[in-house]
């Protein structure tokens, strides 16, 4: 097998979901074996698509895949199937295969041990955190040591030390691999070249390069396309003035007008697409239910009380007393490992259920859920953040949507149909339109360009109510104010 042997090829590829939903169009690229590549483009661009392109669960409208005989392909998907939750570690990894694994027991420790994952293989995958789950995902994909590895955000849910072994791992894996991520130095770390999907001219340009090498030399094309552009639109409009100064002399001066009409149409073809940049999202603010002056004058002083909370210590949940008092304007970190029952803390707390917490009576709860499970799938996005508003007042929805890049073309779409991070960027239009007095966060910079933290940082810092976060991305939370810490890991005192 030749080192440069190409294994995956799209040519001429086109591919839409639905009329309305163009993703590819006439794309071409190659991928040699060993190769290790970032795919790139914005929130909703498709990238997950051509995932799904390469390993045949979707199939061209036009053009050609070629992959080489018997390539074995493995993708870490982004949930586990409903009907995979009563299986334990075992049958979960076992079920990987086609056929028995006599070894497939210490392969499943090895691989855990990459995603710096403690489980007995007799535990039930459903008693698994939604975080613990997103590492078995990753798990199941690099166990099966396939020909072509396709990771989909595989940092999302990984903390520090769980990334550092994850990049280890690629950068000691001699087979192909490909990475959808939003993680500048974890892909830097890897990346041998980079595939652009353009969100805007639905193609796919290929790079060759570590990625920040890349993004420099992305950045420098489109400046210098700009600036070509700039130049041709100057040129076509002195024609076009020209032609239009001849045109009533009459005459021969028409033949000289329509000469110069033609010339600027041969410059009008010459315009190159320029590839937009990716955007950020617009800098926003969450206003609170205590926002508005004279709003809410019944709350006064406390937002929540925690007397008690529960961790999973040894897979036994463990009660401890904790004081804690938020009021406005005091934002509350919640750390601790994966598996001891942050994400459980939280949902109690929103839902009202958690017998250690109490919320003031009257105060609204904006709660950002990690799974997106406090979005209706079958809501359109409009209905979705009408439902949140106290005035429905159309021109203020659509206006808040803009500023998260959701333009008239997704205003109608269910929000089932969204990729992971358009689902983000609606959870976060949806918090702003709600106006909350207390914010419950859990890891929302997961499925997010990471273009768009920076902003949603300045946000969550700026916010002046009350505020529980989650998050396992340090750099982030360096970024916003914490008042308090509360570690579900710490021993008591």
């Amino acid at each position: 097998m030749s080192k440069n042997e190409v294994i995956v090829r799209f040519e001429d590829v086109s591919f839409e979901h639905g009329p309305n939903k163009p993703i590819l169009k006439e794309v071409g690229f190659s991928v040699r074996r060993g190769m290790k590549i970032t795919l790139m483009g914005q929130n909703g661009a498709g990238k997950s698509t051509i995932f799904g392109l390469i390993t045949g669960e979707y199939k061209p409208e036009e053009g050609d895949i070629h992959t080489t005989p018997k390539l074995t392909v493995a993708t870490a998907r982004q949930v586990i199937p409903r009907s995979q939750m009563d299986l334990t570690v075992r049958r979960f990894f076992e079920s990987c295969f086609s056929e028995k694994i006599y070894d497939i027991d210490p392969r499943i420790d090895e691989v855990l041990e990459v995603v710096n994952l403690k489980a007995a293989h007799d535990k039930i995958i459903k008693t698994f955190s939604g975080g613990q789950q997103a590492r078995l995902l990753l798990a199941s994909a690099l166990i099966q040591n396939p020909d072509l590895l396709l990771l989909d955000e595989p940092t999302n849910n990984l903390d520090k030390e769980g990334i550092a072994r994850l990049t280890q791992f690629l950068v000691d894996y001699n087979k192909t691999c490909i990475v959808i991520s939003h993680d500048a130095e974890f892909l830097n770390a890897f990346t041998h070249g980079v595939l652009y999907l353009d969100v805007f001219t639905r193609k796919v340009e290929q790079y060759a390069g570590n990625y920040f090498d890349v993004v420099k030399e992305i950045s420098a094309r489109i400046e210098k396309e700009n600036r070509k552009n700039a130049q041709l639109a100057k040129e076509i409009q002195e024609n076009k003035d020209k032609a239009n100064f001849f045109a009533h002399k009459g005459g021969q001066m028409r033949l000289v007008a329509k000469k110069m009409r033609d010339k600027a149409e041969e410059l009008e073809e010459e315009i190159v697409d320029v590839r937009k940049e990716d955007k950020a999202i617009r800098p926003f603010v969450i206003p609170s239910q205590f926002a508005s002056p004279g709003s809410d004058p019944e709350i006064i002083g406390e937002v929540l009380n925690i007397s008690s909370c529960v961790a999973v210590k040894n897979h036994k949940p463990v009660t401890r007393k904790v004081g804690i008092s938020l009021k406005r304007n005091q934002h509350l970190f919640l750390a601790g490992p994966n598996g001891i029952g942050k994400s459980t803390l939280l949902e109690s707390i929103a839902n009202g259920t958690a017998k250690g917490a109490k919320i003031t009576p009257g105060v609204r709860v904006g709660y950002y859920r990690q799974d997106f499970s406090t979005l209706d799938f079958e809501d359109t996005v409009r209905e979705s953040l009408m439902a949140v508003m106290e005035k429905k007042v159309e021109e203020t929805l659509r206006a808040t949507a803009a500023g998260f890049l959701i333009g008239p073309e997704l205003i109608n779409v269910k929000i089932g149909k969204l990729s992971e991070g358009q689902k983000g960027l609606v959870a976060f239009a949806r918090l702003v339109l709600q106006k909350p007095g207390l914010l419950i966060l859990d890891e929302p910079t997961n499925h997010m360009n990471f273009r768009h933290l920076p902003v949603i940082a300045a946000a969550l810092d700026k916010y002046d109510g009350a505020m529980i976060l989650v998050s396992h991305v340090k750099e982030f939370v360096n970024q916003i104010r914490v008042d308090e810490v509360l570690d579900l890991g710490k021993k008591e005192d």
